[in-house]
């Protein structure tokens, strides 16, 4: 049995190389016991704002084996996005991860390769592919898988290469030899917190959602309040603040992903273009951009709002 395991687990590790994910980490599945007084007292403190979704399915983004039945094995995997390229200086701000291509669909069609090579190598096993998708605590468990640690920002940090990764998961009902977490290098370090132009890093490890500039120029539907006039630092699109500043992603390595390389000559655009851009045109350049999560009112709606507090 346990070579069984080994050899299936050393087939996984190759089949993550080839399919281009820069680590993979392997985690016992079970009931994240620690996590659940956290999730709970992050949720009645309402640090989610307006993010109803994560009061739904409590059970399921603590326990894997309500997600696929029998589950044994958590594969985490890390995929680089941290980009060659920048906008040009002074023009409004969008997050790196979204230069090119929509992550979720790029992702998605490796996991789902993936899934299908590892039936076709094990057999007909039970199992599922996510991506920021579904309720799964993804850096709980590429920590739990060895990836790295949950920083005091609450991104995943890899020591190898920093933070700036997507981050996916096969859940399956194999089991196979397992890595072990890693400790927190941290230390005493608090540039994310000191950095963060909302304060949304209320204290070490948990961010007020309702704060962060991600939050407020993509989940949030209604205006953004007014207190975060002259706050935003110009980001439409998401924000990277906490994730540039740290000294971990002095070892981020640009990407080799085609498919994450910014198009329609993105990051020239101006503040005028953007001022200008027209729901035409947002069709068609962020057809198959995580921009369009935000959607043309949203967009537009950030891009005034930045704009009133210059």
């Amino acid at each position: 049995m346990k070579s069984t395991s080994f050899n299936h687990t050393e087939f996984i590790k190759k089949e993550a190389k080839r399919l281009g994910f820069d680590f993979c980490g392997i985690s016992k599945a079970g009931f994240l016991e620690e996590e659940a007084p956290r999730l709970e007292k992050w949720l009645k403190e309402s640090m989610h704002g307006q993010m109803k979704y994560m009061e739904n399915y409590f059970d399921k983004r603590l326990n894997p084996k309500l997600l696929v039945d029998d589950a044994k094995s958590v594969i985490s995997l890390l995929y680089n996005y941290y980009p060659s390229e920048q906008q040009i200086e002074g023009a409004p701000k969008i997050s790196k991860y979204s230069f090119g291509e929509d992550y979720h669909e790029v992702i998605k069609t490796k996991l789902n390769e993936f899934l299908q090579s590892i039936k076709i190598k094990i057999g007909n096993i039970n199992g599922r592919a996510f991506v920021d998708s579904a309720p799964v605590m993804d850096k709980v468990w590429a920590a739990k898988g060895g990836l790295g640690w949950v920083g005091k920002n609450s991104n995943l940090i890899n020591k190898q290469q920093g933070s700036f990764f997507f981050i996916a998961e096969l859940i399956i009902d194999v089991e196979l030899v397992y890595d072990g977490p890693l400790k927190d290098y941290c230390g005493t370090c608090t540039r994310c917190i000191d950095a963060c132009p909302t304060d949304a890093i209320v204290r070490p490890y948990t961010i007020d959602g309702s704060k962060c500039i991600s939050y407020l120029t993509i989940e949030l539907k209604e205006s953004i309040p007014t207190e975060f006039k002259s706050k935003m630092e110009n980001w439409i699109f998401g924000c990277d603040v906490c994730q540039d500043v740290c000294p971990w992603n002095r070892f981020s390595k640009e990407h080799q992903e085609p498919l994450f390389k910014s198009q329609n000559g993105l990051l020239n655009y101006t503040e005028t273009d953007w001022q200008e851009l027209t729901e035409v045109t947002f069709n068609l350049i962020f057809k198959r951009s995580a921009i369009k999560r935000t959607k043309f009112k949203g967009l537009k709606r950030n891009i005034a709002f930045i704009k009133s507090s210059n």
